[in-house]
């Protein structure tokens, strides 16, 4: 059978969604040996302001893979520490020296060059197919088991019918509601909007970093040519921003960063703002018979620490390492399914529990104009007098809770 036609009769695996989690567990299944479709709507991965950090945790993954060396041959930044300016002090917050990985950084590079290279390794093979402009519609039933996916394209629609359908089409995911499934809103105050500055207009040309200032909160991610920027709002504030005007948002950014004066010129329309409304939720139950959600289609992370590409990873590989002999072998159960919600339920709980806790004790305090404390918060101080602390948050960004190597095999497809 050729699964990379449309009219395929039956594969193994089905995966909505050519993120991160999707294309990654994808070249896993199918580098284990069963037959795998993933359907990406779009018909490219170029699409801006999305998570652009490669944590250690996902470098390591890639090392288990064989890969790591290629990957690091595309253009990139490395990040050794994590700073900021906090009310008009340079602090360090993380320092990943000492994290025990292959390459203790994190790797700043656009996500599309990302999910590039992953599907030009995963299309080398035979039992893999990635459909760009494919859309996942709704899941396909039979005797209450979900057996396939319905899909959307240019040419007019068809069905995939598959063992197991994923669906790591991320936090608006079309699988989850037509399966049935539901997930809760654990709330956040914030929302995100992302601009890009060219940094040749800049009088600074200083690297990554992040600005806190009473009332306002700038992430500033040095893509070379300019900085990809993350300006971070109270929820739903976003009309009233742009009732003030373009002038005055732009007055309120140079406030923070004045080198960046020149560069804000160049921000002419609201259209080059794009907005991210910050979602923060977790599915009581990420499968059903025939069904399995991973990523943020099972727990929408918040960026705060830019931790979501490499746990929806990390669920990626868990998945392949519980599931690929059981797919290949045409034995999968329920039960399979459930060991991956065990695996990974809660590690994503705890990061989400820590990224609230951000929201609610840093974020919401200093966009509601907290007045600058006359010194750091005890906890930077404490980063500041005693470096070796500094291990602590880089372990849980750069690593996290429970990360996993791979431990599915290489095998021929039946």
């Amino acid at each position: 059978m050729d699964a990379t036609k449309p009219n395929a009769q039956h594969i193994d695996c089905c995966i909505a969604g050519g993120g991160p989690a999707g294309l990654m567990l994808g070249y896993l299944l199918a580098r284990s040996g069963a037959q795998v479709v993933v359907l990406e709507k779009h018909l490219d991965f170029l699409r801006d302001f999305r998570g652009d950090t490669i944590h250690p945790s996902t470098l390591t993954v890639l090392d288990d893979l064989g890969l790591l060396e290629a990957f690091l041959a595309l253009p990139h930044d490395e990040v050794r520490e994590l700073t900021a300016d906090v009310f008009g002090e340079q602090v360090t917050v993380a320092d990943f020296a000492h994290i025990g990985a292959p390459r203790p950084f994190m790797v700043l590079v656009p996500q599309w060059d990302f999910l590039d290279f992953i599907a030009a390794q995963a299309r080398q093979l035979p039992n893999f197919s990635l459909r760009l402009g494919a859309k996942a519609l709704g899941v396909i039933e039979q005797n209450g088991r979900v057996v396939g996916v319905n899909v959307h394209t240019a040419d007019g629609g068809y069905a995939v019918h598959a063992d197991l359908v994923v669906a790591a089409d991320g936090r608006h995911t079309t699988l989850r509601e037509s399966a049935g499934l539901t997930s809760d809103d654990l709330g956040a105050p914030i929302d995100v909007l992302w601009f890009r500055l060219a940094r040749d207009l800049a009088r600074d040309r200083s690297q990554t970093g992040g600005y806190i200032r009473s009332g306002a909160l700038l992430v500033m991610l040095n893509r070379g040519s300019y900085w990809q920027c993350a300006y971070v709002i109270h929820k739903g504030s976003f009309e009233a921003l742009q009732a003030a005007g373009l002038d005055a948002f732009r007055a309120r950014v140079e406030g923070i960063a004045p080198f960046l004066a020149t560069a804000l010129t160049a921000l002419k329309r609201w259209d080059e703002l794009s907005l991210l409304t910050v979602q923060v939720s977790h599915m009581p139950r990420w499968y059903r018979d025939g069904l399995l959600c991973i990523g943020d289609a099972a727990h929408a992370m918040s960026p705060v620490g830019g931790v979501g590409i490499n746990l929806a990873i990390q669920d990626a590989v868990a998945s392949a390492n519980l599931l690929a002999d059981a797919l290949r072998e045409r034995r999968l159960s329920t039960d399979d399914l459930a060991a991956v919600q065990r695996r990974r339920d809660w590690p994503a709980r705890v990061t989400q529990r820590a990224q609230i806790a951000i929201h609610n004790e840093l974020l919401a305090p200093v966009l509601a104009g907290a007045s600058a404390p006359a010194t750091l918060p005890l906890p930077l101080r404490l980063l500041q007098r005693l470096p070796l602390l500094r291990r602590l948050p880089a372990r849980l960004v750069g690593i996290g809770v429970r990360p996993e190597r791979v431990r599915s095999s290489p095998h021929p497809p039946l």
